[in-house]
């Protein structure tokens, strides 16, 4: 990375965040609709792509700055996701599943018709699905969390160029 100028590492993680949001459309496509944290995710990416297009036409300084700020975002989000799909701890309850312990029948008709069709708090896929073995346990929301923080390091690395 060292060889590389600040347009190059520029390019590099706006062409990163534009590929994250093609693979969760591609995932989506094939049948892994996104939940409410997974959307989260996304937007960090979108602001990152537009960040990325900016700071090569106008070479604004603050620009790589507010784009390692997008991919810090997005992978704390990932993070969190990642817990809560690991019941670590508890997600929204917007997007998570809950009890239905002391629910009268009116409250607990209330919780399905209001339930989210994709709940934040379940794997709906897992990379040790394509290559069974046991250490490649990892979601999508950690794919995230690593790759957006690998992002944020080359933004900070084109930002001190």
């Amino acid at each position: 990375m060292k060889n590389l100028t600040k347009n190059q590492l520029i390019i590099i993680a706006a062409v990163a965040s534009a590929a994250i949001l093609a693979g969760a459309y591609i995932f989506q496509a094939l049948g892994y609709p996104p939940c409410k944290m997974c959307w989260w995710q996304r937007y960090p990416h979108f602001a990152a792509v537009g960040i990325g297009a900016l700071a090569l036409v106008t070479g604004w300084r603050v620009l790589p700055w507010l784009g390692a700020l997008a991919a810090a975002t997005t992978s704390a989000i990932g993070a969190y996701h990642s817990g809560v799909e690991r019941q670590w701890w508890e997600g929204p309850t917007s997007c998570t599943s809950s009890g239905v312990e002391g629910l009268t029948p009116a409250q607990l008709m209330d919780q399905i018709l209001g339930a989210p069709l994709v709940l934040c708090d379940q794997i709906p896929w897992r990379l040790s699905d394509m290559i069974p073995l046991e250490i490649l346990d990892i979601t999508m929301a950690q794919l995230n969390f690593v790759g957006s923080a690998v992002m944020a390091l080359i933004w900070i690395a084109a930002a001190r160029r």
